[in-house]
């Protein structure tokens, strides 16, 4: 295969351009947004109305941008952030973390728990299996800039790069298919019966960071920061180990607990 040179800029309208990198956010909150209200309908969820709803994707949006930025800068480009911390506002340069977004969501919805008085893992269950498909399209985002590619691969699976004169992992698909696509069917059909309070949340914690922590094997790391111990461990493992950890933990709770939510 071949990589097909796609212009980042979808809309230029002169005085200003609209990115699909943006405009795939866009499309991440609004599909988060229709499974959120199709959720409440299909199960009934009196706890839940449209207004909470917008708020609640609102607020998630506001962790998720602020939230990644931030991430970015202290977790792959903290050097340079505290020699210039202005650059924190240059997202044409891009640069954004989940990790980051996921510690700026999970502030966010704190403080929406507290103007509706809702439990943590009542809204962290609640939202977990909104999240995964706007992961993918975020990595699709990635793709279509043509960032965040994988190792150099004489694989059938490489895909070819003109500009390099050599054939990549399209990691950005590979991580589109299973922290999207994947990572999404699991919590939706898990989260279809009744389940112990905390326990989709764990089960998005363990798989994403499962998955991310496999990916990164194939995906390069970034620049600025290189491989961090043993020639393959890099940053995006060492932030996916917690969540794998807290995950498991937080599982075993929850069925000890079992309390229904």
């Amino acid at each position: 295969m071949t990589y097909p040179i796609i212009n980042p800029i979808a809309i230029d309208l002169g005085f200003i351009q609209i990115y699909w990198y943006g405009v795939m956010y866009l499309i991440a909150f609004l599909v988060a947004y229709l499974l959120a209200n199709y959720r409440v309908k299909q199960k009934q969820l009196n706890n839940w109305n449209t207004q909470q709803i917008e708020d609640l994707i609102f607020y998630g949006a506001i962790g998720v941008v602020s939230g990644g930025r931030l991430g970015y800068m202290l977790f792959y480009n903290f050097l340079n952030f505290l020699s210039d911390p202005m650059l924190i506002f240059a997202i044409q340069d891009g640069g954004m973390s989940f990790h980051g977004g996921f510690l700026g969501v999970l502030l966010a919805m704190v403080l929406f728990n507290r103007k509706y008085n809702k439990t943590f893992f009542t809204t962290m269950d609640f939202v977990a299996p909104l999240v995964p498909l706007g992961l993918g399209f975020g990595r699709i985002g990635n793709f279509i800039n043509s960032e965040l590619w994988g190792q150099i691969t004489t694989s059938q699976f490489g895909m070819y790069i003109e500009q390099e004169s050599v054939s990549r992992y399209p990691s950005q698909l590979v991580e589109a298919f299973l922290e999207g696509l994947i990572l999404f069917v699991i919590l939706w059909v898990f989260s279809n019966k009744l389940r112990p309070s905390m326990s989709i949340s764990a089960l998005f914690l363990i798989f994403y960071g499962l998955f991310r922590f496999i990916i990164e094997f194939i995906r390069l790391p970034d620049v600025q920061l290189g491989y961090l111990a043993f020639g393959w461990f890099t940053m995006g493992q060492l932030l996916s180990l917690p969540m794998i950890v807290v995950g498991i933990s937080l599982l075993r709770k929850a069925y000890t607990k079992k309390e229904i939510m």
